[in-house]
Protein backbone atom coordinates (compact mmCIF):
# COMPACT_ATOMS: atom_id res chain seq x y z
CA UNK A 1 0.00 0.00 0.00
CA UNK A 2 1.09 3.56 -0.58
CA UNK A 3 2.72 5.04 2.49
CA UNK A 4 1.28 8.21 3.95
CA UNK A 5 3.71 10.98 4.82
CA UNK A 6 2.68 13.98 6.90
CA UNK A 7 4.21 17.45 6.81
CA UNK A 8 5.83 16.76 10.17
CA UNK A 9 7.52 13.61 8.91
CA UNK A 10 9.25 15.24 5.97
CA UNK A 11 10.57 18.81 6.05
CA UNK A 12 10.88 18.91 2.25
CA UNK A 13 7.10 19.00 1.77
CA UNK A 14 6.17 22.49 0.56
CA UNK A 15 9.80 23.43 -0.20
CA UNK A 16 11.05 24.43 -3.66
CA UNK A 17 13.66 22.45 -5.57
CA UNK A 18 15.92 24.36 -7.99
CA UNK A 19 13.77 27.45 -7.28
CA UNK A 20 11.12 25.99 -9.56
CA UNK A 21 9.55 22.74 -8.37
CA UNK A 22 7.32 22.73 -5.29
CA UNK A 23 7.43 19.44 -3.37
CA UNK A 24 3.89 18.06 -2.94
CA UNK A 25 4.32 14.68 -1.23
CA UNK A 26 6.67 11.76 -0.80
CA UNK A 27 5.97 8.80 -3.08
CA UNK A 28 8.51 6.32 -1.77
CA UNK A 29 12.12 5.19 -1.80
CA UNK A 30 14.24 4.17 -4.80
CA UNK A 31 17.54 2.29 -4.92
CA UNK A 32 19.58 5.31 -3.85
CA UNK A 33 17.16 8.07 -2.97
CA UNK A 34 13.70 9.35 -2.12
CA UNK A 35 11.02 10.08 -4.70
CA UNK A 36 8.57 12.99 -4.48
CA UNK A 37 5.79 14.40 -6.59
CA UNK A 38 6.52 18.03 -7.47
CA UNK A 39 4.67 20.79 -9.28
CA UNK A 40 5.88 23.49 -11.64
CA UNK A 41 3.21 25.93 -12.81
CA UNK A 42 0.36 23.61 -13.89
CA UNK A 43 2.46 20.53 -14.50
CA UNK A 44 3.27 17.65 -12.17
CA UNK A 45 6.51 15.65 -12.22
CA UNK A 46 8.39 13.13 -10.12
CA UNK A 47 11.62 14.22 -8.41
CA UNK A 48 14.22 11.70 -7.30
CA UNK A 49 16.65 13.03 -4.69
CA UNK A 50 20.05 11.60 -3.79
CA UNK A 51 21.95 13.00 -0.84
CA UNK A 52 25.28 14.51 -1.88
CA UNK A 53 26.76 13.56 1.49
CA UNK A 54 26.97 9.95 0.34
CA UNK A 55 29.51 10.96 -2.31
CA UNK A 56 28.35 8.32 -4.80
CA UNK A 57 26.65 10.44 -7.48
CA UNK A 58 24.79 7.39 -8.78
CA UNK A 59 21.76 9.44 -9.80
CA UNK A 60 23.71 11.04 -12.63
CA UNK A 61 24.38 7.59 -14.05
CA UNK A 62 20.67 6.77 -13.80
CA UNK A 63 19.78 10.02 -15.59
CA UNK A 64 22.17 9.18 -18.44
CA UNK A 65 20.76 5.67 -18.82
CA UNK A 66 17.15 6.91 -18.83
CA UNK A 67 17.93 9.61 -21.36
CA UNK A 68 19.73 7.10 -23.57
CA UNK A 69 16.82 4.65 -23.43
CA UNK A 70 14.64 7.39 -24.84
CA UNK A 71 11.26 7.00 -23.16
CA UNK A 72 9.87 3.78 -24.70
CA UNK A 73 7.98 2.45 -21.69
CA UNK A 74 10.61 4.23 -19.62
CA UNK A 75 9.58 7.45 -17.80
CA UNK A 76 10.88 10.42 -19.79
CA UNK A 77 13.30 12.73 -17.95
CA UNK A 78 13.03 16.50 -17.88
CA UNK A 79 16.18 17.58 -16.07
CA UNK A 80 19.09 16.54 -13.91
CA UNK A 81 20.73 19.10 -11.60
CA UNK A 82 22.07 19.53 -8.09
CA UNK A 83 21.91 21.94 -5.19
CA UNK A 84 23.86 22.11 -1.93
CA UNK A 85 22.23 19.02 -0.39
CA UNK A 86 20.92 16.85 -3.22
CA UNK A 87 21.44 15.53 -6.71
CA UNK A 88 18.01 15.94 -8.31
CA UNK A 89 16.41 14.08 -11.21
CA UNK A 90 13.14 15.51 -12.53
CA UNK A 91 11.13 13.06 -14.64
CA UNK A 92 7.70 12.14 -15.86
CA UNK A 93 5.20 11.39 -13.10
CA UNK A 94 3.79 7.86 -13.36
CA UNK A 95 0.82 6.04 -11.82
CA UNK A 96 0.76 3.34 -9.14
CA UNK A 97 3.27 0.52 -9.01
CA UNK A 98 2.13 -3.07 -9.57
CA UNK A 99 2.99 -3.79 -5.93
CA UNK A 100 0.59 -1.05 -4.76
CA UNK A 101 -2.11 -2.31 -7.13
CA UNK A 102 -1.55 -5.92 -6.06
CA UNK A 103 -1.86 -5.03 -2.38
CA UNK A 104 -5.15 -3.24 -3.05
CA UNK A 105 -6.79 -6.25 -4.77
CA UNK A 106 -9.42 -7.96 -2.57
CA UNK A 107 -7.91 -11.47 -2.63
CA UNK A 108 -4.26 -10.41 -3.17
CA UNK A 109 -4.04 -12.37 -6.41
CA UNK A 110 -4.25 -11.51 -10.10
CA UNK A 111 -6.07 -13.45 -12.80
CA UNK A 112 -4.24 -15.57 -15.36
CA UNK A 113 -5.31 -13.24 -18.19
CA UNK A 114 -4.11 -10.12 -16.38
CA UNK A 115 -0.73 -11.68 -15.53
CA UNK A 116 -0.27 -12.84 -19.13
CA UNK A 117 -0.95 -9.28 -20.37
CA UNK A 118 1.61 -7.89 -17.94
CA UNK A 119 4.08 -10.63 -18.89
CA UNK A 120 3.99 -9.67 -22.57
CA UNK A 121 4.68 -6.02 -21.75
CA UNK A 122 7.48 -6.87 -19.30
CA UNK A 123 9.26 -8.96 -21.93
CA UNK A 124 8.73 -6.17 -24.51
CA UNK A 125 10.35 -3.61 -22.20
CA UNK A 126 13.30 -5.86 -21.35
CA UNK A 127 13.84 -6.73 -25.01
CA UNK A 128 14.06 -3.00 -25.76
CA UNK A 129 16.57 -2.14 -23.02
CA UNK A 130 18.61 -5.31 -23.64
CA UNK A 131 18.90 -4.39 -27.31
CA UNK A 132 20.45 -1.15 -26.11
CA UNK A 133 23.09 -3.08 -24.11
CA UNK A 134 21.54 -2.38 -20.68
CA UNK A 135 20.33 -4.76 -17.98
CA UNK A 136 18.10 -3.54 -15.14
CA UNK A 137 19.23 -5.86 -12.28
CA UNK A 138 16.36 -5.00 -9.92
CA UNK A 139 13.21 -6.46 -11.48
CA UNK A 140 10.38 -6.42 -8.91
CA UNK A 141 6.70 -5.35 -8.70
CA UNK A 142 7.62 -1.98 -7.12
CA UNK A 143 9.61 -0.99 -10.22
CA UNK A 144 6.83 -1.70 -12.72
CA UNK A 145 4.28 1.12 -12.80
CA UNK A 146 1.25 2.08 -14.83
CA UNK A 147 1.23 5.35 -16.74
CA UNK A 148 -1.01 8.33 -16.08
CA UNK A 149 -3.72 9.97 -18.16
CA UNK A 150 -3.68 8.76 -21.76
CA UNK A 151 -0.85 6.39 -20.81
CA UNK A 152 -2.70 4.76 -17.90
CA UNK A 153 -3.21 1.45 -19.73
CA UNK A 154 0.50 0.95 -20.46
CA UNK A 155 3.14 -0.64 -18.24
CA UNK A 156 6.43 1.18 -17.54
CA UNK A 157 9.73 0.26 -15.92
CA UNK A 158 11.56 2.67 -13.63
CA UNK A 159 14.40 2.88 -11.05
CA UNK A 160 17.56 2.36 -13.08
CA UNK A 161 19.80 3.00 -10.08
CA UNK A 162 21.29 -0.51 -10.33
CA UNK A 163 21.23 -0.76 -14.13
CA UNK A 164 24.45 -1.18 -16.10
CA UNK A 165 25.86 -2.25 -19.46
CA UNK A 166 26.32 -5.98 -19.92
CA UNK A 167 28.22 -5.84 -23.22
CA UNK A 168 30.19 -3.51 -25.49
CA UNK A 169 27.90 -1.38 -27.64
CA UNK A 170 30.35 -1.58 -30.56
CA UNK A 171 31.56 -5.21 -30.62
CA UNK A 172 28.54 -6.65 -28.70
CA UNK A 173 31.03 -8.74 -26.70
CA UNK A 174 29.76 -9.60 -23.22
CA UNK A 175 31.74 -8.40 -20.25
CA UNK A 176 33.34 -11.39 -18.57
CA UNK A 177 31.52 -13.30 -15.88
CA UNK A 178 32.80 -12.85 -12.34
CA UNK A 179 32.03 -15.27 -9.52
CA UNK A 180 31.51 -14.62 -5.83
CA UNK A 181 29.88 -11.21 -6.27
CA UNK A 182 27.55 -9.67 -3.71
CA UNK A 183 23.89 -9.73 -4.70
CA UNK A 184 22.67 -6.74 -6.68
CA UNK A 185 18.88 -6.46 -6.63
CA UNK A 186 16.06 -7.89 -4.52
CA UNK A 187 16.58 -11.44 -3.21
CA UNK A 188 12.89 -12.44 -3.46
CA UNK A 189 12.87 -12.01 -7.26
CA UNK A 190 16.58 -12.39 -8.07
CA UNK A 191 17.68 -15.24 -10.31
CA UNK A 192 19.36 -18.33 -8.90
CA UNK A 193 22.63 -17.36 -10.61
CA UNK A 194 22.53 -13.84 -9.15
CA UNK A 195 21.96 -15.28 -5.66
CA UNK A 196 24.87 -17.63 -6.33
CA UNK A 197 27.18 -14.64 -6.85
CA UNK A 198 27.51 -14.71 -10.65
CA UNK A 199 27.65 -11.60 -12.86
CA UNK A 200 24.21 -10.81 -14.21
CA UNK A 201 23.19 -10.69 -17.85
CA UNK A 202 19.94 -10.65 -19.82
CA UNK A 203 18.88 -14.07 -18.51
CA UNK A 204 18.71 -12.76 -14.94
CA UNK A 205 16.25 -9.94 -15.77
CA UNK A 206 14.01 -12.43 -17.59
CA UNK A 207 14.13 -15.05 -14.86
CA UNK A 208 13.17 -12.39 -12.31
CA UNK A 209 10.09 -11.55 -14.40
CA UNK A 210 8.99 -15.19 -14.06
CA UNK A 211 9.09 -14.93 -10.26
CA UNK A 212 7.20 -11.61 -10.35
CA UNK A 213 4.45 -13.17 -12.46
CA UNK A 214 4.14 -16.23 -10.22
CA UNK A 215 3.99 -13.91 -7.19
CA UNK A 216 0.97 -12.21 -8.76
CA UNK A 217 -0.68 -15.57 -9.56
CA UNK A 218 0.04 -17.39 -6.30
CA UNK A 219 -0.14 -14.44 -3.92
CA UNK A 220 3.06 -15.59 -2.24
CA UNK A 221 6.31 -17.27 -3.32
CA UNK A 222 7.61 -20.41 -1.52
CA UNK A 223 10.71 -18.58 -0.24
CA UNK A 224 8.83 -15.65 1.32
CA UNK A 225 8.60 -15.13 5.08
CA UNK A 226 11.77 -16.99 6.07
CA UNK A 227 12.84 -16.48 9.70
CA UNK A 228 16.56 -15.92 9.19
CA UNK A 229 18.30 -13.08 11.02
CA UNK A 230 21.57 -12.83 9.11
CA UNK A 231 21.23 -11.29 5.61
CA UNK A 232 23.80 -13.61 4.01
CA UNK A 233 22.12 -16.67 5.53
CA UNK A 234 18.77 -15.42 4.31
CA UNK A 235 20.06 -15.01 0.74
CA UNK A 236 21.57 -18.50 0.87
CA UNK A 237 18.31 -20.00 2.19
CA UNK A 238 16.28 -18.27 -0.54
CA UNK A 239 18.69 -19.60 -3.17
CA UNK A 240 18.42 -23.15 -1.81
CA UNK A 241 14.61 -23.08 -1.81
CA UNK A 242 14.55 -21.63 -5.35
CA UNK A 243 16.82 -24.44 -6.52
CA UNK A 244 14.64 -27.06 -4.85
CA UNK A 245 11.42 -25.56 -6.23
CA UNK A 246 11.10 -26.95 -9.75
CA UNK A 247 9.30 -24.97 -12.44
CA UNK A 248 6.54 -27.63 -12.38
CA UNK A 249 6.03 -27.17 -8.64
CA UNK A 250 6.24 -23.37 -8.77
CA UNK A 251 3.68 -23.14 -11.59
CA UNK A 252 1.42 -26.01 -10.50
CA UNK A 253 -2.26 -25.32 -11.17
CA UNK A 254 -1.61 -22.66 -13.81
CA UNK A 255 -1.29 -22.87 -17.62
CA UNK A 256 1.77 -24.83 -18.76
CA UNK A 257 3.09 -21.75 -20.58
CA UNK A 258 4.17 -20.24 -17.23
CA UNK A 259 6.16 -23.39 -16.47
CA UNK A 260 7.78 -23.22 -19.91
CA UNK A 261 8.71 -19.58 -19.30
CA UNK A 262 10.39 -20.27 -15.94
CA UNK A 263 12.11 -23.39 -17.28
CA UNK A 264 13.47 -21.60 -20.36
CA UNK A 265 14.81 -18.56 -18.52
CA UNK A 266 16.43 -20.69 -15.81
CA UNK A 267 18.32 -22.67 -18.46
CA UNK A 268 19.65 -19.71 -20.47
CA UNK A 269 23.43 -19.42 -20.75
CA UNK A 270 25.27 -16.28 -19.59
CA UNK A 271 25.82 -14.87 -23.12
CA UNK A 272 22.90 -16.59 -24.87
CA UNK A 273 20.51 -14.44 -26.91
CA UNK A 274 17.04 -14.94 -25.39
CA UNK A 275 14.16 -15.77 -27.72
CA UNK A 276 11.96 -12.83 -26.75
CA UNK A 277 9.35 -13.60 -29.43
CA UNK A 278 8.88 -17.14 -28.13
CA UNK A 279 8.52 -15.85 -24.56
CA UNK A 280 5.88 -13.31 -25.61
CA UNK A 281 4.09 -16.00 -27.65
CA UNK A 282 3.77 -18.17 -24.52
CA UNK A 283 1.65 -15.47 -22.88
CA UNK A 284 -0.24 -14.74 -26.11
CA UNK A 285 -1.26 -18.42 -26.33
CA UNK A 286 -2.80 -18.14 -22.85
CA UNK A 287 -4.78 -15.08 -23.94
CA UNK A 288 -5.87 -16.70 -27.22
CA UNK A 289 -7.08 -19.79 -25.34
CA UNK A 290 -9.15 -17.49 -23.14
CA UNK A 291 -10.59 -15.50 -26.06
CA UNK A 292 -8.71 -12.28 -25.28
CA UNK A 293 -8.37 -10.05 -28.35
CA UNK A 294 -6.39 -6.93 -29.18
CA UNK A 295 -9.52 -4.89 -28.48
CA UNK A 296 -9.72 -5.93 -24.81
CA UNK A 297 -6.00 -6.46 -24.20
CA UNK A 298 -5.56 -3.28 -22.15
CA UNK A 299 -8.30 -4.12 -19.63
CA UNK A 300 -6.87 -5.29 -16.31
CA UNK A 301 -8.24 -6.82 -13.12
CA UNK A 302 -8.37 -3.44 -11.40
CA UNK A 303 -10.46 -1.99 -14.27
CA UNK A 304 -13.37 -4.41 -13.89
CA UNK A 305 -15.56 -5.85 -11.13
CA UNK A 306 -15.48 -9.60 -11.66
CA UNK A 307 -15.64 -12.19 -8.86
CA UNK A 308 -14.36 -14.94 -11.16
CA UNK A 309 -11.20 -13.17 -12.27
CA UNK A 310 -9.03 -16.15 -11.38
CA UNK A 311 -11.10 -18.58 -13.46
CA UNK A 312 -9.73 -19.52 -16.87
CA UNK A 313 -12.59 -19.24 -19.33
CA UNK A 314 -12.42 -21.85 -22.10
CA UNK A 315 -16.10 -22.76 -22.35
CA UNK A 316 -16.33 -22.13 -26.08
CA UNK A 317 -18.24 -24.86 -27.96
CA UNK A 318 -16.27 -24.69 -31.21
CA UNK A 319 -12.98 -24.67 -29.32
CA UNK A 320 -14.07 -27.72 -27.27
CA UNK A 321 -15.22 -29.62 -30.38
CA UNK A 322 -11.94 -28.85 -32.12
CA UNK A 323 -9.99 -30.19 -29.11
CA UNK A 324 -12.14 -33.35 -29.03
CA UNK A 325 -11.57 -33.91 -32.74
CA UNK A 326 -7.80 -33.77 -32.43
CA UNK A 327 -7.80 -35.77 -29.19
CA UNK A 328 -9.86 -38.55 -30.82
CA UNK A 329 -7.63 -38.83 -33.87
CA UNK A 330 -4.44 -38.61 -31.86
CA UNK A 331 -5.72 -41.40 -29.60
CA UNK A 332 -6.57 -43.66 -32.57
CA UNK A 333 -3.29 -42.94 -34.29
CA UNK A 334 -1.29 -43.65 -31.14
CA UNK A 335 -3.03 -47.00 -30.60
CA UNK A 336 -2.70 -48.07 -34.25
CA UNK A 337 0.90 -46.90 -34.35
CA UNK A 338 1.77 -49.00 -31.28
CA UNK A 339 0.09 -52.11 -32.77
CA UNK A 340 2.03 -51.84 -36.03
CA UNK A 341 5.26 -50.95 -34.26
CA UNK A 342 4.93 -54.16 -32.23
CA UNK A 343 4.23 -56.16 -35.41
CA UNK A 344 7.32 -54.70 -37.08
CA UNK A 345 9.44 -55.56 -34.05
CA UNK A 346 8.05 -59.13 -33.90
CA UNK A 347 8.58 -59.77 -37.63
CA UNK A 348 12.04 -58.22 -37.57
CA UNK A 349 13.13 -60.72 -34.92
CA UNK A 350 12.23 -63.71 -37.19
CA UNK A 351 15.44 -64.60 -39.05
CA UNK A 352 14.28 -67.97 -40.52
CA UNK A 353 13.71 -67.73 -44.29
CA UNK A 354 11.22 -70.57 -44.62
CA UNK A 355 8.11 -70.32 -46.80
CA UNK A 356 6.27 -69.09 -43.73
CA UNK A 357 8.97 -66.55 -43.10
CA UNK A 358 8.75 -65.24 -46.67
CA UNK A 359 5.03 -64.55 -46.16
CA UNK A 360 5.86 -62.95 -42.80
CA UNK A 361 8.48 -60.81 -44.49
CA UNK A 362 5.90 -59.63 -47.02
CA UNK A 363 3.60 -58.72 -44.13
CA UNK A 364 6.54 -56.89 -42.60
CA UNK A 365 6.93 -54.56 -45.61
CA UNK A 366 3.17 -53.98 -45.90
CA UNK A 367 2.98 -53.20 -42.20
CA UNK A 368 5.95 -50.86 -42.43
CA UNK A 369 4.34 -48.92 -45.33
CA UNK A 370 1.09 -48.56 -43.37
CA UNK A 371 3.01 -47.48 -40.25
CA UNK A 372 4.76 -44.79 -42.31
CA UNK A 373 1.41 -43.51 -43.62
CA UNK A 374 0.10 -43.27 -40.06
CA UNK A 375 3.19 -41.32 -39.00
CA UNK A 376 2.68 -38.91 -41.93
CA UNK A 377 -0.99 -38.43 -40.98
CA UNK A 378 -0.01 -37.65 -37.39
CA UNK A 379 2.59 -35.16 -38.59
CA UNK A 380 0.00 -33.44 -40.80
CA UNK A 381 -2.40 -33.05 -37.88
CA UNK A 382 0.38 -31.68 -35.65
CA UNK A 383 1.50 -29.24 -38.36
CA UNK A 384 -2.09 -28.16 -38.90
CA UNK A 385 -2.42 -27.36 -35.17
CA UNK A 386 0.94 -25.55 -35.08
CA UNK A 387 0.17 -23.48 -38.19
CA UNK A 388 -3.23 -22.54 -36.80
CA UNK A 389 -1.57 -21.31 -33.57
CA UNK A 390 1.08 -19.42 -35.58
CA UNK A 391 -1.61 -17.66 -37.62
CA UNK A 392 -3.49 -16.67 -34.46
CA UNK A 393 -0.28 -15.35 -32.87
CA UNK A 394 0.49 -13.35 -36.01
CA UNK A 395 -2.99 -11.82 -35.90
CA UNK A 396 -2.44 -11.01 -32.21
CA UNK A 397 0.42 -8.65 -33.02
CA UNK A 398 0.36 -5.78 -30.50
CA UNK A 399 2.92 -3.61 -32.28
CA UNK A 400 1.55 -0.21 -33.20
CA UNK A 401 -1.30 -0.16 -30.67
CA UNK A 402 0.49 2.40 -28.52
CA UNK A 403 2.49 4.26 -31.16
CA UNK A 404 0.43 7.41 -30.64
CA UNK A 405 1.79 7.86 -27.12
CA UNK A 406 5.08 6.06 -26.76
CA UNK A 407 7.66 8.23 -28.49
CA UNK A 408 6.62 11.71 -27.43
CA UNK A 409 9.20 13.64 -25.47
CA UNK A 410 7.99 14.80 -22.08
CA UNK A 411 8.52 18.44 -23.08
CA UNK A 412 5.94 18.01 -25.84
CA UNK A 413 3.42 16.90 -23.22
CA UNK A 414 3.76 19.96 -21.00
CA UNK A 415 2.68 23.56 -21.35
CA UNK A 416 6.28 24.70 -20.86
CA UNK A 417 7.58 22.83 -23.88
CA UNK A 418 4.82 23.34 -26.41
CA UNK A 419 6.11 26.59 -27.95
CA UNK A 420 9.86 26.12 -27.47
CA UNK A 421 11.77 25.91 -30.72
CA UNK A 422 14.75 24.40 -28.91
CA UNK A 423 13.51 22.06 -26.18
CA UNK A 424 15.62 21.88 -23.05
CA UNK A 425 16.61 18.34 -22.13
CA UNK A 426 18.35 16.83 -19.08
CA UNK A 427 21.49 18.59 -17.92
CA UNK A 428 23.22 15.30 -17.28
CA UNK A 429 26.67 16.88 -17.32
CA UNK A 430 25.91 19.56 -14.74
CA UNK A 431 24.22 22.28 -16.78
CA UNK A 432 21.26 22.72 -19.14
CA UNK A 433 21.81 21.75 -22.78
CA UNK A 434 19.69 22.15 -25.84
CA UNK A 435 18.85 18.83 -27.53
CA UNK A 436 21.61 19.25 -30.12
CA UNK A 437 24.25 20.18 -27.55
CA UNK A 438 23.33 17.23 -25.35
CA UNK A 439 23.52 14.78 -28.23
CA UNK A 440 26.99 16.11 -29.10
CA UNK A 441 28.10 15.66 -25.49
CA UNK A 442 26.80 12.09 -25.38
CA UNK A 443 28.54 11.20 -28.65
CA UNK A 444 31.77 12.80 -27.47
CA UNK A 445 31.65 10.87 -24.20
CA UNK A 446 30.94 7.68 -26.10
CA UNK A 447 34.11 8.13 -28.14
CA UNK A 448 36.18 8.91 -25.05
CA UNK A 449 35.32 5.83 -23.05
CA UNK A 450 33.27 2.94 -24.39
CA UNK A 451 33.50 0.82 -21.27
CA UNK A 452 31.92 3.07 -18.65
CA UNK A 453 28.41 1.92 -17.88
CA UNK A 454 26.83 5.31 -18.46
CA UNK A 455 28.45 5.90 -21.85
CA UNK A 456 26.53 4.82 -24.86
Amino acid sequence: MEKKYSLKEDPLIGQKLLNKYTVIKKLGEGSFGSIYSVKSQHNFYAAKLESRNRGQNLLENEACIMYYLGGKRIPAIKSYANDINFNILIMELMGKSLEEIFESLPNKKMSVNCVAKLGIQMVQILEYIHDKHIIHRDIKPDNFVMGRGIKSKYLYLLDFGLAKKYRSSTTLAHYRMIKKKNLTGTARYASINALNGLTQSRRDDLEAVGYVLMYFLRGKLPWQGLRVKNKEDRYHKIMEIKKETSSSLLCYGFPKEFKKYVEYTRNLEYEQDPDYEMLKDLFKIILLNNKITKENFYIYDWDIDNKNLNTITTNNTSNREEKNFFSKYKYNITNTKNIYRNKINDIDVDKNFSLKAKKTKEDFYNTKILYKKIMNTEEKINNFSKNKIKKKLKDFNLDGLDDDFEYKNIMEMTDEGKNDDIKKLPNVFGYIHSKTQLEKQVNKKKEEDENKCYIF
